[in-house]
């Protein structure tokens, strides 16, 4: 099945293929596993490598789906199955109970942590059971600028997710092709093409920190409509020299200190209640 080719098509091919030129995503060959969830980031990912290249090395596409458990009936799961074997594209689908495990009661502090490890844990076997050496991931822009602000709020590190990372090795390439893509244009294209996006049932989908993240951005583009902009432009202009570059402490190894005296709460400017 081969969708209509707009000029929103051909705008999202030519970001796809600078960000894979960039970093180096693909090589002549390769086989590409594509976790495909059912959204409609991960079906507009499969839609646009499964056409022609322009400027990239032929490549294989893989799709690869695993339901975490939160459709009893598998609705979603059939609906997905027949989109793919309809579009002809060699796919493997598993059903799971991750996502119920992951939002167990002993587990209720970090769910979309776990979920997202055992997932990408999986999804690296699968690529070894099918002789892939890229897995494709659907992130695009915002879900990269999000991730930054989400780590420096509630990890306590300026990092945030990379178009493309060495795994084992080097055994396995993990890269995100729609890393240059804004997410409206992401959506607008899955509506423009018809595609049989899959809503999320995961109960933690509407009360993560990551919306928490979304709508304070789309709260302070009220005040700048670059906001967005900046911040991605900015994780391409880092300046370490800047930065402290060291733990506060560091250089009192070997000294006579107490260790109460550097921990976390006696850092200076942190806040303190009087008394």
């Amino acid at each position: 099945m081969t969708g209509k080719r707009t000029r929103l098509f051909y705008h999202l091919k030519k970001w796809l293929e600078i960000a894979a030129l960039d970093y180096g995503m693909f090589r002549e060959g390769d086989r590409v596993l594509l976790g495909v969830s059912g959204g409609a980031d991960s079906l507009v990912l499969l839609d646009l490598l499964t056409t022609p290249m322009v400027h990239l090395p032929r490549f294989t596409v893989v799709a690869a789906h695993i339901d975490l458990g939160f459709d009893p009936s598998y609705g979603d799961y059939e609906t997905l199955k027949a989109h793919l074997e309809e579009r002809g594209v060699e796919h493997f689908m598993e059903k799971t109970d991750i996502g119920i495990y992951a939002h167990g009661p002993e587990n209720r502090k970090k769910p979309c942590f776990l979920c997202s490890k055992l997932r990408r844990k999986r999804l690296f076997e699968i690529a070894a059971e099918r002789g892939c050496t890229r897995v494709a991931l659907a992130h695009h822009r915002d879900d990269i600028i999000e991730t930054l602000l989400l780590n420096l709020f509630f990890s306590r590190e300026l990092s945030g997710m990379a178009p493309c990372l060495s795994f084992f090795g080097g055994e396995f390439l993990l890269v995100r092709p729609l890393a240059y893509i804004r997410e409206v244009l992401v959506k607008k294209y899955a509506r423009e093409q018809g595609l049989p996006v899959i809503g999320n049932r995961c109960p933690s989908s509407v009360t993560s920190k990551r919306l928490f993240v979304k709508r304070l951005l789309d709260d302070l583009e009220k005040e700048n409509k670059d906001v967005r902009d900046n911040v991605f432009l900015a994780l391409q202009h880092v300046k370490p020299e800047y930065l402290l570059g060291r733990k506060v402490g560091e250089g009192l190894e070997g000294l006579r200190i107490r260790k109460r005296d550097i921990r976390k709460r006696n850092l200076p400017g942190k806040n303190r209640s009087n008394g």
